[in-house]
């Protein structure tokens, strides 16, 4: 019985950890919700890159920051218009609601050129910033905060963008850590879209991943991150030209609620969010049950 109770502590130790993660559980594009797969766990076909690890990127650096951790190409490159409403829900990894408030939420785009994006190499994308929510205007609780509590996001693409089939990279940066050079969490995803109608807009300047950030960059290096008030600077270029003069890009993104629970997920290896992440909500018993100390005193 005492390796049963060991078991079962071993299986209560895990979950908070596997909870402090998370990735992209659905997109939907105009109204019409696109399922991704838990990672490392395919089950259907889906526009969103399916990663293998929940945990996030470490470092400015690493080149799975494109898509995510080893992401594969999806199998479908779903439709999308200019003006086209997209809209996140992210999850952690037991399922549950995203786990952490403190960072911002950037989006990313980068065409496919001449091929379709099913067989696209993200490793040479060429990105241009669409979209980016940081702090509301109490200059203190981020947008970040909506995912922790069930919600979803929701950004347009730009009016006028040239039709053709392009990923669509939208990344969460997790600043808990921040506070130390290194300790910035990326979670980038990437769905694909093929945009239709006959917009005339591309970008004037475009960035790659990795190369558009540094360790360094005051938005991913934080040390006034808890500070209550202190500015933010997003990293990375600006929104692009064609896409602030023709979105009215100032204006923050809507949030919407969302319901739908994911299946749990589990992660490679740990160490990614230590003991020092004061604000994230992860599953941490109460108490043990009847039978649980029944099982601990014999």
């Amino acid at each position: 019985m005492r390796s049963t109770a060991v078991l079962l502590i071993s299986l209560f130790s895990v979950l908070p950890y596997v909870a402090a993660h998370g990735y992209l559980k659905s997109v939907a594009i105009d109204g019409k919700t696109y399922q991704g797969n838990v990672p490392n766990h395919p089950t259907g076909d889906s526009p969103i890159r399916l990663i293998n690890d929940i945990d996030p990127v470490k470092g400015a650096s690493n080149p799975n920051l494109s898509c995510g951790q080893n992401a594969q190409k999806a199998a479908l490159v779903v439709p999308a218009n200019p003006g086209s409403t997209v809209t996140f829900a992210w999850a952690s990894g037991n399922g549950g609601n995203w786990p952490h408030n403190t960072g911002p939420m950037i989006t990313y785009m980068a065409s496919c050129g001449s091929t379709t994006c099913d067989k696209f190499d993200a490793s040479g994308a060429k990105w241009f910033k669409v979209d980016q929510a940081g702090k509301k205007s109490d200059g203190s609780t981020w947008f970040q905060q909506d995912i922790m509590d069930g919600k979803t996001y929701s950004m347009k693409l730009p009016n006028n963008i040239a039709p053709g089939d392009y990923l669509i990279r939208h990344e969460i940066i997790a600043l808990q850590l921040a506070v130390s050079q290194g300790g910035a969490e990326f979670y980038p995803s990437c769905t694909q879209v093929r945009v239709g109608g006959n917009g005339t807009g591309k970008p004037n300047a475009t960035v790659s991943f990795p190369g558009a950030y540094s360790d360094s960059d005051p938005g991913i290096f934080d040390p006034n991150v808890y500070n209550p008030g202190s500015s933010y600077t997003f990293p990375g270029p600006a929104i692009a030209s064609f896409v602030a003069s023709g979105n009215g890009a100032a204006a923050s993104p809507p949030v919407t609620q969302s319901t739908a629970a994911a299946p749990a997920a589990t992660s490679k290896n740990s160490g990614s969010c230590s003991g020092n992440d004061k604000r994230s909500t992860e599953y941490h018993p109460r108490r043990f049950s009847r039978v649980m100390r029944n099982l601990l005193q014999e």
